[in-house]
């Protein structure tokens, strides 16, 4: 039999290098220190955060706009609990991670002998927010555990995977080096040729026509353009699907699903095919949108075409496979679309008509923010009130553009995902949205982003001294407000004891050029808005 040298730790990041990953986001400690015997050599980028909830939004933020999978290294029960918000959110919008954790020795699992960082469970804790969460109780394990981790990224709807490995599967030397064993078998293809018949069929019969896409799909993008094209259909996107049409498009009616104008404009449609979407609550700000059509749906997971928003067809294939066949079997010439684009210019303008007095401001802050965003840029958002208004109003040039954590909606995402997609996309600038509320959450994040960047990260700080949103939502419910109105640090303090570059703009002009220069500017610059000064 092959001897070797390795220990099971160090055979398992040879085999994540040659998998692909590059950079793995992480805190050592005591219970992971055979992972990081193997990082030396490997060829992967090892980036220390601040909390382990930081490793988790930075994978998510890194996998939002590589494509790949983001990978996290956590240690055993607290980086397990404190990572597992992060995991949660990745789950809800159906993003790609990989969470390798340590766990106690083989010999003590469930025994409840009071190791260190012991959990009842530990597996238990993240299995209903990971697409599977697993233990490996031998180093054999490993490479089977890992490949199954490949096929839900590769062939199901992308989700978190938790793979847990004992102290001493981590230590013992491996038997035989299976640091190679690769295996990558993509298994998403298009639906069903009946499914694409009927589809086609009842696309051609319909006189409105409309489309809803969504994060399933980004890579689907050329596709969705010639449809709507080819039908003269309105294309709404999900916050995850900003940016599959160019901003102006003249059938591109945005994210607009959340807002009035958005949901009376889908109500007239007679059809409507929605691709890769999951059509949340989350997504229109409403228990129900109002659907008068037939519903057709792409998605490549099955439980979707039986939930809330049952569907006449079920086209249970790969988006950008499934839109291609579409394409083959509709006719090549293009309908007549001049009441499609009549219909979505009327729902532009009504959105930006029926903006109230705080959302006016939002736009002035965004029309700020898009006249300086350089065209590659990304903007990764926290649960604001600025980036709500965002989500619909703002504009984004491509796909993979605008990170927001819409179905979890946690506070404290925005700035570690976007360091995190820093390393993803290290040639494109980045832009954080960001309260103050939410900043607190995950500011220490900020010693990361100092540390480990050399090219533009802006951070805008939308400094209201509320909890904004809540305490409205009090109010409109008469609720005397209550834990709303917390007493702030000082957070230009706060930004330069970290190492910012730091900017406190009196107006927006001031503002346009801080972006500006911020942009320009190689490291991590805050800016702090305060709420009069957008005024």
């Amino acid at each position: 039999m092959q001897t070797t040298t390795l220990t099971g730790g160090q055979a398992l990041v040879r085999l994540l290098a040659n998998y692909g990953v590059d950079t793995v986001f992480g805190i050592p400690g005591v219970h992971t220190l055979e992972l990081y015997r193997g990082l030396p050599g490997s060829g992967i980028r090892h980036v220390l955060t601040r909390h382990e909830q930081g490793a988790s939004f930075m994978a998510d933020g890194y996998a939002r706009v590589s494509g790949k999978p983001g990978v996290c290294f956590i240690i055993t029960g607290p980086g397990v609990t404190n990572a597992a918000t992060g995991i949660g959110q990745a789950y809800a919008d159906s993003i790609p991670m990989l969470v390798i954790s340590s766990v106690n020795h083989t010999a003590s699992l469930g025994k409840g002998w009071g190791c260190l960082h012991e959990t009842q469970d530990q597996r238990s804790i993240t299995a209903p927010i990971t697409a599977f969460s697993a233990v490996a109780l031998s180093a054999e394990d490993l490479p089977e555990l890992i490949a199954r981790a490949y096929a839900v990224f590769d062939s199901e709807r992308p989700r978190p995977v938790h793979i847990s490995v004992p102290l001493d599967v981590l230590s013992a030397k491996i038997s035989r080096d299976w640091s190679n064993d690769v295996v990558r078998r993509p298994g998403r293809g298009a639906a069903s040729t009946t499914a694409l018949d009927e589809a086609v069929a009842k696309l051609q019969n319909a006189k409105r026509p409309m489309i809803i896409a969504g994060g399933g799909a980004l890579n689907a993008q050329q596709a969705l353009q010639d449809i709507s094209t080819r039908l003269a259909a309105p294309l709404f996107t999900s916050v995850a699907g900003k940016g599959l049409l160019p901003p102006d498009a003249p059938l591109n009616a945005g994210s607009t699903l959340c807002v009035e104008p958005g949901w009376n404009l889908i109500a007239e449609a007679d059809v409507v095919l929605a691709v890769g979407t999951e059509m949340a609550d989350t997504d229109f700000w409403r228990e129900r949108l109002p659907l008068n059509a037939e519903l057709l749906r792409v998605d490549i997971d099955p439980r979707k075409f039986n939930d809330f928003y049952p569907c006449a067809v079920a086209l249970h294939g790969d988006a950008q496979h499934t839109l291609a066949a579409l394409l083959e079997r509709l006719p090549s010439t293009a309908r007549d679309a001049s009441a499609a684009m009549a219909a979505v210019a009327a729902l532009r303008d009504a959105v930006t008509s029926g903006h109230g007095p705080l959302q006016s401001i939002h736009q002035a802050i965004l029309d700020r923010i898009a006249a300086e965003l350089p065209t590659d840029a990304f903007i990764s958002t926290d649960m604001t009130q600025l980036a709500y208004t965002g989500n619909y109003a703002f504009n984004s040039l491509a796909p993979r553009s605008w990170l927001h954590p819409t179905g979890y909606g946690t506070l404290g995402y925005g700035l570690p995902a976007g360091i995190g997609a820093k390393f993803g996309a290290p040639q494109r600038p980045g832009l954080v949205l960001v309260g103050d509320g939410g900043f607190l959450y995950t500011a220490q994040e900020l010693a990361t982003a100092v540390e480990e960047l050399d090219s533009p990260l802006v951070v805008l700080l939308w400094n209201n001294d509320a909890l904004g949103q809540i305490r409205d939502d009090m109010l409109g419910l008469d609720i005397e407000p209550i834990g709303v109105l917390p007493r702030n640090p000082d957070f230009a303090a706060l930004g330069r004891a970290f190492g910012c570059t730091v900017n406190q703009p009196q107006s927006l002009a001031e503002l346009q050029t801080d972006l500006r220069h911020g942009f320009k500017r190689n490291g991590v610059t805050l800016i702090e808005l305060k709420h009069a000064c957008a005024h």
